[in-house]
């Protein structure tokens, strides 16, 4: 009997009648164990696996992933595929960056922008001593290296710094008040100044000045009892033949007569300025510590000479250079100025609790209404401290015990900018529309330019404080019209007037070409060398050969008027000053928005927590 089955191995099963022999039995199932125990190769197993009919076929080879079998054919194909596509993407990549890519051009720089830049430049063509390789005015090379040393009753180092304008004098208070305003604008607009390009270039401006004013004092000690006030002399007697920096025309350069160093024992003006211009660096170069340290140590100690009760008198008397040229009226607005940075650069209440006394604001002129109040200059700094403290009002909110003052300063800052506006006529204008902050007197444009400063930078306050505008009495004003103000001013002096000229020069086409001063009027190669030589320059009716570029010159008179005269420094003399109140307002004016830092000027100020007032007095019936 016999039955038929599948056979694994591909053929026939037949089940019969096993005849064989024991032996035999037993040596076929020694043979099937063996081969039972033994561990199939993969060519065995693909038998076992393969169905009826592929015995004698091709093997097929797999690929083993670990977690899946794949076909090799299969594999190789596809990794060939990913590798052309890569390859593919890596030529398409290649082609792409080869391409030239047609941007959009940029969007042309704002008229505020452009005159920024020009109006830095002045600053490098002022620079007395050794000059940095970068200075990049042609016309321009170290001079007066012997300042301070030639000088027998000094016999220090004074070289560096800026000449004040035209002339070789380097008059130390106006050029602090220059160094401080540059600060304030670099810590509210750092980021214009970085879109416009020039940030470095503010940064190494205000630098070349604060090192300067360290050397006018010995800023290492803790106490001083003197300040350098003055190098170079413009004084002039009747009859006097002796050479000096206004009797001379000669260019910087090539000056070879001595050069007087002016000291003052009892002057709480200038070294109040001094103070507040090294404390405002210190915040500038906050990112430099040691720098910055080195700053704030100085401004520590010219402020405890500032304050000094023994010393406290005007750098500036009667008969003086100073007092000609840059006289000062008081003292006490450089207190509160002074005192305003040396509290946003330490964090020391002391300095608020000092500047929000009411016996100092009103010793300093805030509740007077004199003509020049609201007039923010280089004599006068009570407007810009009144400014500053509102900023430290909207953004910081002391509270108790220095809102009271605080809050005066604000609304007093809010009637100097009402004073602005033309429909008070708080001060005259011009047809031309350039307002009279100096009441028609020469040499208008630094005035304006610092209003144009202060009414932007307020705006600016107001408006990253959420604050839509500000009262006039019982009128509304929006901030646009703060920035409406300063922008006409600005459009005047950069040539929207009646004459159509821009009064800095190099800006526009149209601008002032006999600027008096004395290193553009005379030829680099070829020029006068004695003290009087250069005279024939100066009176010369050619135009200067070397162009000053960004120099904002004095302006034009009470009636548009303007005479393009090297002679006559009212209308064409340039200052540092004048310069440092243009830049402030341009930079303030440029790019869109408001751009204000809001921090960085509160970087050293600790967190405030307002001290409640005190409990009323107890009830007695």
């Amino acid at each position: 009997m016999s039955m038929y089955g599948r056979d694994p191995w591909g053929g026939p099963l037949e089940i019969c009648h096993d005849s064989a022999t024991d032996d035999d039995r037993s040596r076929n199932m020694d043979l099937d164990r063996a081969a039972l125990s033994r561990t199939l190769d993969e060519t065995q197993q693909s038998w076992l696996l393969a169905g009826p009919g592929e015995q004698g076929r091709k093997k097929k080879r797999y690929v083993d992933l670990g977690c899946l079998l794949v076909s090799r054919k299969l594999f190789l194909w596809t990794v060939g595929v990913l590798v052309a596509v890569a390859a593919l993407a890596g030529i398409a990549a290649g082609i792409a960056a080869a391409i030239p890519r047609h941007q959009p051009p940029a969007p042309p720089l704002d008229q505020y922008t452009i005159a920024l830049r020009e109006a830095l430049m002045f600053f490098n063509a002022q620079k007395s001593g050794k000059l940095p390789k970068h200075n990049n005015v042609s016309w321009r090379g170290d001079s007066c290296l012997k300042d301070g040393r030639s000088d027998q009753s000094f016999r220090r180092d004074l070289s560096g710094g800026y000449y004040d304008g035209g002339d070789a004098v380097k008059f130390n208070f106006p050029a602090a008040f220059s160094m401080t305003l540059l600060s304030w604008s670099v810590i509210e607009y750092s980021a214009k100044y970085e879109a416009a390009g020039e940030l470095g270039h503010v940064r190494d401006t205000i630098k070349w000045g604060a090192d300067y004013l360290l050397k006018t004092f010995n800023s290492t000690a803790d106490t001083i009892d003197r300040l350098v006030a003055q190098v170079g002399s413009a004084a002039m007697s009747p009859g006097s033949t002796l050479p000096n920096d206004q009797y001379c025309w000669m260019k910087p350069e090539l000056i070879d007569y001595p050069r007087p160093v002016v000291e003052c024992h009892s002057c709480s003006d200038l070294a109040g300025e001094i103070a507040a211009a090294l404390a405002a660096a210190s915040i500038v170069f906050k990112d430099n510590r040691a720098y910055s340290h080195k700053l704030l140590r100085g401004a520590t100690t010219v402020w405890k000479f500032a304050d000094d009760r023994g010393r406290r008198a005007s750098y500036s008397p009667r008969g003086s250079d100073a007092a000609k040229f840059y006289n000062s009226t008081r003292y006490y607005d450089e207190y509160v100025w002074a005192g305003s940075w040396m509290y946003l650069a330490t964090g020391n209440s002391s300095y608020l609790q000092r500047v929000t006394d009411p016996k100092l604001a009103k010793q300093a002129g805030a509740f007077s209404a004199g003509k020049d109040y609201g007039v923010f200059s280089w004599d006068n700094k009570l407007p810009g401290a009144q400014v500053l403290l509102s900023r430290l009002r909207l953004f910081l909110s002391p509270g108790y015990p220095y809102e009271e003052m605080l809050r005066t300063f604000h609304n007093q800052t809010s009637i100097i900018m009402c004073s602005y506006l033309p429909v008070f006529r708080s001060f005259n204008r011009t047809k031309g529309g350039l307002i009279q902050l100096n009441h028609g007197m020469p040499q208008p444009l630094q005035y304006v330019a610092n209003a144009a400063f202060l009414a932007s930078v307020f705006s600016d306050y107001l408006e990253a404080a959420d604050t839509p505008g500000w009262y006039c009495g019982p009128h509304f004003y929006s901030v646009e019209v703060l920035r409406s103000f300063a922008r006409t001013q600005m459009e005047y002096i950069l040539g929207k007037n009646p004459l159509k000229m821009s009064y800095v020069v190099g800006y526009g086409k149209h601008y002032p070409k006999h600027v008096h001063h004395r290193g553009a009027s005379i030829p680099k190669k070829g020029g006068y060398r004695g003290c009087r030589e250069g005279l024939h320059w100066r009176d010369s009716k050619k135009p200067n050969p070397h162009i000053i570029h960004g120099a904002m010159v004095a302006g034009p008179d009470r009636h548009d008027g303007f005479k393009d005269v090297r002679r006559n420094r009212n209308y064409t003399e340039a200052t540092l000053a004048g310069n440092a109140g243009l830049v402030a307002a341009l930079v303030a004016l440029s790019g869109e928005g408001h751009g204000l830092d809001k921090n960085s000027m509160f970087s050293a100020v600790p967190p405030m927590f307002p001290t409640p007032p005190p409990p009323p007095a107890p009830w007695k019936p």
